[in-house]
């Protein structure tokens, strides 16, 4: 056999020396001395603690107390020195999120109140139509022999030379065709289709609205066209303006009207005339402004 074969082996064969386990005796002896040392310090502890209390302030553990903190006063100088710029630094972004958040609870409450303004705003311009609607259905202006159903607007003609609306009533409300729309300011116009739940008003500002009007100061007779004009007004008839215009209400003759009398058109803005022209020319200010309409009051005579 090889001589390097044989020392291997001889390697290989010796015993490898192992660590004695430790005795549970000796375990326990470990924690025992482990409990004293605590129990120990901490009757210390108390002692010192009851001393300190005890003591006056010139007292020896002051005396150390004051000493400690002296000898240890350059280290927490200089720890707070390092440790202040980030104290700084989180404070800073601390406040920035807090800033932040407090603006957007702000803008939430701001916006609160706008939305509440807007709705209180609405309530008071509702109120305000409503009053004045009131007022005419009690005026000497409304006419007798009609009932009324008060209808908002729903929809207005797309077309810029189509002066229409619609409105949210119709034949299950009474509504029939050349019923007259009011508002509490005056006239607005008439129906011209109806539904079942809707119906269709030509206002007084469309190009196909004609009524027949006097003129209440004057009495002075014409027709308001468009809303725009008082025409067909004589030259020997007086306007002057100012002039309060309102319908009619005739119902016989060249004009005979479908609305009824002394409902409030406008006032005389212009008058004009020259030696050529039949009739005199009449500009008139419709008291409705039909660019705010909101709700419509349809008239329905007795049937």
């Amino acid at each position: 056999m090889p001589r390097n074969r044989s020392a291997r082996l001889a390697v290989l064969g010796a015993g490898v020396p192992r660590s004695r386990p430790v005795s549970y005796s000796s375990r326990k002896a470990s924690a025992v001395r482990r409990r004293i040392v605590a129990g120990v310090l901490v009757l210390l502890s108390i002692a010192l603690i009851t001393v300190y209390f005890r003591e006056s302030a010139g007292g020896g553990l002051h005396q150390v107390q004051s000493a400690g903190a002296t000898v240890l006063r350059p280290f927490e100088v200089a720890a707070d020195r390092v440790s202040r710029p980030f104290r700084d630094a989180y404070g800073y972004f601390a406040g920035l999120v807090h800033a932040k958040s407090e603006n957007n609870q702000l803008r939430r409450e701001v916006e609160k109140l706008r939305q509440s303004q807007t709705l209180n705003v609405a309530a008071a311009s509702e109120n305000a139509d409503l009053r004045k609607k009131l007022n005419f259905v009690n005026s000497p202006s409304y006419p007798r022999g009609y009932d009324y159903v008060t209808a908002p607007i729903i929809a207005q003609s797309p077309a810029a030379y189509e002066q229409q609306v619609t409105i949210a009533a119709g034949s299950s409300s009474g509504i029939r065709v050349f019923d007259p729309v009011v508002t509490g300011e005056g006239l607005v116009g008439t129906v011209v289709r109806v539904a079942h739940n809707v119906s269709l008003v030509a206002l007084l500002t469309d190009d196909t609205t004609s009524v027949s009007s006097i003129d209440a100061n004057t009495r002075a007779q014409g027709v308001v066209k468009a809303g725009a004009s008082f025409d067909h007004v004589g030259k020997d008839q007086e306007v002057k303006s100012g002039d309060l215009l309102v319908t009619a209400g005739w119902k016989t003759g060249s004009l005979a009207s479908i609305y009824p009398p002394k409902i409030p058109i406008g006032r005389v803005t212009s008058v004009g005339q020259n030696e050529v022209d039949l009739y005199k020319h009449v500009q008139v200010q419709p008291f409705v402004n039909f660019e705010t309409l909101g709700s419509l009051v349809v008239l329905m005579k007795h049937r």
